[in-house]
């Protein structure tokens, strides 16, 4: 008690001494007393800022979907949902995979799939000599998203070479959309598409 009353006479004393006016003790009092506030507001703040726990909120990005519709020669057709990064082989065995006698020979079946679009799996007959062959060429525009080479070949002023770049064209970029992307075929003009185009439908 003597040493705490022996400090505050010293600081009293102290005070006393400065050959400060009154205005300017008040002013140094007040920015010491700041400075002691700000001092334990710091120390408060700081504790409590390190007793807080930090909340780390997962974040998933879902996949976008698309839908296709998985026909022909499958087990199930039908439409499905399938994740955006999806080929064909994936929504092929969402439709339960290939039938027997399916001839997946003109799919491309590592290309990924597009929202909307059609797989169109073909089938294959029996002939006389009991080989497998692709079906004939049905009467009536034939489908160019499900003709084969053989049929596509039929038509007037295409030939095997032409049938081969459609058939191509297929496996890489998927179903065509409408018949006049044919003409994005090499080969298939204007004119030449003007021949065919009352031949063919999607």
């Amino acid at each position: 008690m003597e040493q705490l009353r022996a400090a505050f006479d010293s600081v009293s004393q102290w005070w006393f001494d400065l050959h400060f006016s009154h205005n300017q003790k008040r002013a140094l009092a007040a920015i010491g007393a700041l400075t002691i506030l700000f001092s334990i507001f710091i120390l408060v703040r700081g504790n409590s800022e390190a007793a807080a726990p930090v909340e780390i909120v997962p974040i998933t990005i879902a996949e976008p979907e698309i839908f296709v519709d998985v026909a022909g020669a499958v087990n199930r057709p039908g439409v499905y949902s399938l994740t955006g990064k999806s080929r064909v082989i994936d929504a092929i065995k969402a439709a339960g995979d290939s039938a027997p006698g399916a001839d997946l020979s003109t799919i491309n079946l590592a290309r990924v799939l597009n929202d909307g679009e059609q797989i169109y799996v073909d089938s294959t007959v029996v002939n006389s000599a009991g080989k497998r062959v692709s079906k004939k060429v049905p009467t009536g525009p034939i489908n160019i998203n499900r003709a084969t080479a053989r049929q596509l070949d039929a038509l007037d002023g295409i030939g095997p070479v032409i049938a081969g770049r459609i058939v191509q064209y297929r496996k890489v970029n998927g179903s065509f959309l409408s018949i006049e992307d044919l003409q994005k075929v090499s080969g298939i003009g204007p004119a030449k598409f003007a021949q065919i185009k009352s031949k063919v439908r999607i």
